[in-house]
């Protein structure tokens, strides 16, 4: 024998294996959750300011239609204050949107085209199921109407949601959200 090769066990070397199989699922989580985010190719539908650790302007973070529609996608069904009967919302949770830009808060400023704007707590969006519908009924949301974007809750869920408080939190025409 010329030099002293040991021959690890298949043991010890599914242990390796599975060792080196983790810290590469590690290294792609994490370079996953620190990814910069990409500048926006068409119209920015929505900008998201304040307390959050990722860019793609000064201080801010700039979504296209595209960028939002990345996200993982939501779907609700429930009753409004505005609309008639169930209606079905298509967009991306909240709390999705926030988790990726790392917010750090505890309240978010959601404000619309027509000036309209209010603090939500962001439990709100841990708590429920709260989804920025892009679409309604299979129709794309549009600014004339409750678009860009509208926050929806899960109102017919949750009994608590059924209160003055959290359907002023519903706000449609949503062009920017501050983290504080």
């Amino acid at each position: 024998m010329t030099g002293d090769r040991r021959c690890p066990s298949p043991v010890a070397r599914a242990g390796r294996a599975a060792g080196l199989a983790l810290a590469l699922a590690v290294a792609s989580a994490a370079a996953a959750v620190g990814e910069d985010l990409r500048q926006p190719d068409g119209a920015v539908v929505l900008e998201v300011a304040g307390r959050i650790e990722r860019t793609n302007r000064e201080g801010a973070a700039a979504f296209d239609r595209a960028m939002l529609e990345a996200l993982p996608p939501a779907r609700l069904e429930t009753t409004t204050v505005v609309t008639d009967g169930v209606r079905r919302f298509d967009g991306f949770y909240m709390r999705d949107l926030l988790d990726r830009l790392g917010a750090q808060g505890e309240t978010v400023r959601a404000s619309a085209l027509n000036d309209y704007a209010i603090d939500i707590p962001i439990t709100d969006f841990m708590r429920f199921d709260v989804v920025v519908a892009t679409h309604m009924d299979g129709e794309r949301l549009e600014p004339r109407g409750k678009g860009p974007l509208w926050i929806v809750y899960p109102r017919d869920d949750h009994a608590e949601l059924q209160d003055l408080r959290y359907d002023y939190r519903w706000v449609w025409q949503l062009d920017r959200l501050e983290v504080r």
